[in-house]
């Protein structure tokens, strides 16, 4: 329903006044009495008794001249009388008359002659009673806000200028307004333009603009304060943006609710409970008084905490937390990303083929149905789908790291004086040399045993498979990194291909003097039975993606020179005799291991691991391969699908969908709080847009909410981008307008308890303004 105004003005004619009364004689009463036609409706009487200079002069008597009653004004009532019944308003109504002039009944004191104005509101509100005949009168008896509007009558005298100017003033003595009144808003307006004023009262006068019911809550005042120090791209502390995300609406002292705080951050691929770089926030968050005990879920966090205690928690990864949340980790739309991955897993699931590797009776034994698909990106965003905590031997994919590890402690000058570069065109275990007499490449037996032959040759053969297994463990994160036996004495009583293989390299030369060749065979061994999951494992491959950085514990692993040349490798030779194809059909680094793992390395975006035991005819996870294809085929991964624009059909999950021109950023926006999508909207909130850019009618995204009629997408626009609540369309229409228009009852009551006010208000408001 409208809202409804009745005013009523009474101006007496002037009376003749011989002296203007004192300062001090000046009293200004405000009584309601009812009338004897109608009990029910108040009567506002207005008198002023003036004592006169004169001590012999009489008071002036209801009814007559020097009385203001409902059908009277007292002529002799002075400028002073109307400071005093303004009280703390009389600066503001001196500032906003622009001249006082002289009037034919009162040249003494150079004064024009006031008018009081009784303003009667009506006030109705959705599934509330009318409230009528309630006057106004500046002093606050209930809850409402009341209101004195003074008028200054023009009078043009020779020789002087016209004065005109209308103040609106108000008493309020109460903590909170119910529903205030119409010249309550126009005075906040016209406080809020002056600068002066806004400078002392920025933090009140943004709840007065807005014209909210409600007083600011303590975490409303605090994000305030943080955007006014423009603190939001502090690495230190946590976006005031985001953090208006997490705060209870509800809760009037304004605490973090952590549940949605965790709940964003899992969105976004971090793992709060098992990421290394958030150990110390999860800790701080925990019920835990001593804050020591690494909790591992919800249940051991506290639900709400005080913005204070959040802000000091979240310090020490603040820099991850707002690149995180504001969507701007390497992978932006994580989510929709995983989704693609889990359809590729679930088409996966029915193929059959392959077997697994028989050589070796513990790898035979394996469930061949075991399919696990994990990822890890170089921020350490993490997906993990199918079997991927089960531990399986990395086998072969050990071939990389010690090549990596080697080369990174020696240089490659010196490690490939014992072995090649070039791929072989024969099979893994093949007994052959290059034609400079050295193993092909370190992808293959020959060249890993050889490499194995380098790897701290001081060293006893326990400290340097230690040694070599706690590189692997920095790699991975610190995560599970273990050791077979059973699959070493497996893979060592069937090794006669292999032993042939050193023997064959030691009568060539290959090794380093005085090597040991039956400790660097089992060192071989050993170092192909180490175990990890696919988990660990996409990490490994992810520190491999980032330069040799761990994503998860930011450790440097590995020199990026032999990142690069580990790289190549894998590229050229990593997947025995399949590598052409490989470089062909998938075309990025990849290094497979007989017990069914492929590592797959997308350089300066993500590591990943596929773990399916079945093996083709050339010795590759089956499975393993047709996932690589079908990745490849979704998402531009292939090294040089960057070339051409032939490509189009693929998906490159690295593009900011943020990144877009303001036009289309506005228009996709609007279609967001057209068709209430919260998620999206929140995204555009995390990434800074501005929700109050309107399109080229004026219409916001609040206006296009109000008239879908979702509370809840109002409530977010209102609350958590803190959209301007009353902005005017090309008709001059503010969301309230359209509430009204579509009858959203229950959007209309909540929009008028935020200030919402319609456009014809904010009109008559800057009419009398100027």
């Amino acid at each position: 329903m409208a809202d409804k105004e009745k005013k009523t003005t009474v101006v007496t004619k002037p009376a003749e006044v011989k002296k203007s009364p004192s300062k001090e004689g000046v009293k200004v009463n405000m009584d309601k009495k009812k009338t004897p036609e109608n009990p029910s409706k108040p009567e506002i009487v207005v008198n002023v008794n003036a004592t006169s200079s004169k001590p012999n002069e009489k008071p002036p008597v209801k009814g007559k001249p020097g009385t203001v009653s409902k059908n009277g004004v007292d002529r002799q009532a002075s400028a002073d009388g109307i400071k005093l019944a303004l009280g703390s308003d009389a600066a503001d109504y001196e500032s906003k008359i622009m001249k006082w002039d002289t009037s034919p009944v009162n040249r003494e004191n150079k004064m024009p002659v006031p008018t009081v104005m009784v303003e009667t509101v009506e006030h109705e509100t959705p599934g509330t009673e009318k409230s009528k005949g309630k006057t106004n009168t500046g002093v606050n008896e209930s809850k409402k806000m009341p209101t004195v509007m003074v008028e200054t009558v023009e009078h043009e005298t020779p020789g002087t200028e016209k004065s005109k100017g209308k103040t609106n003033t108000g008493v309020n003595e109460s903590k909170k307004r119910v529903t205030p009144s119409m010249a309550e808003k126009i005075k906040a307006e016209l406080k809020n333009s002056d600068q002066e004023r806004s400078k002392s009262k920025s933090a009140i006068s943004s709840e007065t603009v807005r014209g909210s019911s409600t007083p600011t809550s303590k975490g409303s005042s605090i994000l305030d304060q943080l955007a006014a120090m423009g603190n939001s791209d502090d690495k230190k502390t946590l976006s005031p943006s985001l953090l208006r995300l997490y705060i209870d609406e509800m809760d009037q002292n304004g605490q973090v609710c952590i549940r949605d705080f965790l709940r964003h951050l899992k969105r976004t691929g971090l793992r709060p409970f098992k990421d290394p770089r958030l150990v110390g926030l999860m800790n701080n968050l925990s019920n835990d008084p001593s804050g020591l005990l690494t909790i591992n879920s919800e249940i051991g966090c506290k639900k709400f905490m005080d913005v204070e205690s959040f802000i000091e928690a979240t310090s020490p990864v603040a820099y991850l937390l707002n690149k995180a949340l504001s969507s701007n980790l390497i992978i932006p739309e994580f989510a929709d990303f995983c989704k693609e991955i889990a359809t590729i897993y679930k088409k996966l699931l029915p193929v059959k083929g392959g077997l697994n590797a028989q050589y070796i009776p513990q790898l035979a034994r394996v469930n061949p149905d075991f399919l696990g698909i994990s990822i890890c990106t170089v921020d350490g965003q993490r997906f993990n789908i199918g079997d991927t905590d089960i531990p399986f031997c990395i086998q072969s994919c050990s071939k990389a790291l010690n090549y990596a590890i080697s080369t990174a402690e020696l240089g490659p000058k010196k490690v490939h004086q014992h072995l090649g570069k070039e791929p072989s065109g024969i099979g893994f275990n093949q007994i052959s040399l290059d034609k400079n007499g050295l193993p092909h490449n370190p992808m293959i037996n020959p060249g890993a045993i050889s490499c194995c032959s380098v790897l701290k040759t001081g060293m006893s053969l326990d400290d340097r498979f230690d040694y070599t297994i706690g590189e692997y463990k920095k790699m991975a994160g610190n995560e599970f990194v273990g050791f077979s036996n059973a699959t070493f004495l497996s893979e060592k009583s069937c090794a006669d291909q292999n032993f042939a293989i050193g023997y064959f390299l030691k009568e060539h030369g290959v090794f380093p003097e005085g090597t040991n060749l039956k400790q660097t065979l089992d060192l071989y061994f050993q170092l192909c039975s180490v175990e990890a999951t696919a988990e660990s494992a996409s990490v490994i491959a992810a520190t491999l993606a980032n330069g040799g950085v761990c994503p998860t514990t930011q450790v440097s692993c590995i020199t990026p020179d032999a990142v690069r040349n580990t790289l190549s490798l894998m590229y050229s030779c990593g997947m025995y005799d399949y590598s052409g194809e490989w470089a062909f059909e998938v075309g990025l680094p990849g290094k497979s291991g007989v017990a069914g793992s492929i590592f797959i390395v997308v350089p300066n975006l993500m590591g990943i691991c596929v773990w399916s035991p079945p093996l083709d005819a050339l010795g590759n996870s089956y499975r393993g391969i047709q996932f690589a294809k079908m990745l490849c085929q979704r998402f531009s991964f292939h090294q040089y699908d960057c070339i051409s624009g032939g490509v189009g059909h693929k998906i490159d999950p690295r593009r900011y969908q943020t990144s877009e021109t303001k036009e289309s950023q506005i228009v996709n926006m609007l279609f967001a709080a057209s068709a209430s999508d919260s998620v999206l909207l929140q995204k555009y909130l995390q990434t800074g847009v501005d929700f109050n850019m309107p399109d080229y009618d004026g219409r916001t995204a609040l206006h296009l909410a109000v008239c879908g009629g979702n509370m809840a997408v109002v409530r977010f626009l209102v609350d958590k981008a803190k959209c301007n609540i009353n902005p005017l369309d090309r008709w001059n229409s503010t969301p309230l307008d359209d509430g009204y228009k579509y009858e959203q009852a229950d959007i209309i009551a909540y929009m008028e308890k935020k200030g919402g006010v319609k456009g014809e208000v904010l009109l008559l408001a800057a009419s009398k303004q100027y």
